[in-house]
């Protein structure tokens, strides 16, 4: 992102604008997807593949130097509208493969979505000697071979139930289910969450070191692994679920992450690099451990027919809400002191744990 305010001379404050761009794309894809039922109409793998392609293209073209603020924006939306087709239809793939057991393949694929969240600030540090343009190549030329073995190693599953029409009614009808309901809102409150605190690690980290100027951050690599232990966090989620309970361990998650928003002004004062940096490591696992466990309840509690267009309505407006709060970040870091801004995360995990509380028939077992 900074490469980007850098090369094409935009404001500082285009690092939100874009980060919402690509969040508002996939909104704008998911309900589409969800009114067309597209996931449940059609093969999730060849759907799968279609996007990652449309998607890399789209991607690598901000590499173009004719580029303008307008069109980097623009680039990033229709990216973010074609991930559409890849994380709720890749959780629409899995549960066609599980019907037992879905909590724990859903933290392996959650995982892995955090490890390609994390991956570009990777990309940025070993590519640090070549051009900036290097991470979209690299990143797009990935999403295409995500996208061909997704087509050839993963078929159709066993408890796929394709709908056979348009049934544009599924977007409004899975709601009257009160226990969906239940875990549709749990998972909201932990969106407002979570895609801001992805968002801005790395100004945390900035914001730190401007504090303790002795501190001497790489702030890619710390980016990287701060975001990408996540992954860990969702397959040790996914397995706790198996004996704890999924509502359970996703509540327990809430509430660290909760914790973890409320004291984050007093972690700033400290002068130890190691307990920041653990502190945050901590916060990025417990951030996200809940993110399958959330799915797994939304897709148990959504009839076969429409799993695929449930889990992508709640991602359509999991998605609207993030915007709301990376640009809420972004206003408050300009007017207050940036290291409180962070305890307003709170309250996506307070609803969320309010959601679950009230609703206490959602589904427990542990064959999640």
């Amino acid at each position: 992102m900074s490469e980007l305010i850098i090369n094409f001379n935009l404001n500082a404050s285009a690092l939100g604008h874009l980060t919402s761009a690509v969040q508002f794309g996939f909104i704008s894809g998911t309900l589409i997807f969800a009114i067309l039922t597209i996931a449940d109409r059609f093969s999730p793998s060849k759907v799968f593949l279609a996007c990652a392609l449309l998607g890399a293209l789209f991607n690598v073209g901000i590499i173009l130097e004719e580029n303008c603020l307008a069109s980097i924006l623009s680039l990033r939306f229709i990216t973010g509208f074609f991930l559409a087709g890849i994380y709720p239809v890749g959780m629409k793939i899995a549960a066609d493969h599980f019907e037992k057991g879905l909590g724990k393949s859903l933290g392996f694929l959650v995982g892995a979505l955090v490890l390609g969240t994390a991956f570009p600030h990777l990309a940025k540090e070993i590519t640090e000697a070549f051009p900036w343009k290097s991470v979209l190549l690299l990143t797009s030329s990935l999403a295409i071979i995500g996208g061909l073995l997704m087509l050839i190693m993963v078929p159709d599953g066993p408890y796929r139930k394709p709908g056979n029409r348009l049934n544009i009614s599924a977007f409004f009808d899975v709601f009257k289910n009160r226990k969906f309901r239940s875990a549709a809102f749990g998972y909201f409150g932990h969106m407002w969450e979570l895609y801001a605190f992805w968002a801005f690690v790395p100004i945390i980290l900035k914001t730190y070191s401007i504090k303790h100027v002795e501190a001497t951050f790489n702030i890619p690599l710390l980016s990287f692994v701060i975001i990408g232990i996540g992954g860990l966090a969702c397959v040790l989620g996914g397995y706790l679920a198996q004996t704890a309970g999924t509502k359970r361990i996703a509540r327990l998650a809430l509430i660290l992450s909760c914790v973890c928003c409320l004291i984050s002004p007093l972690i700033f004062m400290t002068n130890s690099e190691s307990l920041f940096i653990g502190f945050l490591i901590f916060w990025g696992m417990v951030v996200i451990a809940d993110s399958p466990l959330f799915s797994t309840l939304v897709a148990q509690n959504a009839s076969a027919e429409i799993k695929g267009t449930a889990l992508t309505i709640v991602n359509c407006i999991g998605f609207s809400i993030t915007i709301i709060s990376i640009q809420l970040l972004n206003i408050l870091q300009a007017s207050i002191n940036p290291t409180y801004i962070y305890t307003v995360l709170a309250l996506g995990p307070i609803f969320g744990l309010i959601a679950l509380y009230e609703k206490k028939n959602i589904t427990t077992s542990n064959s999640y």
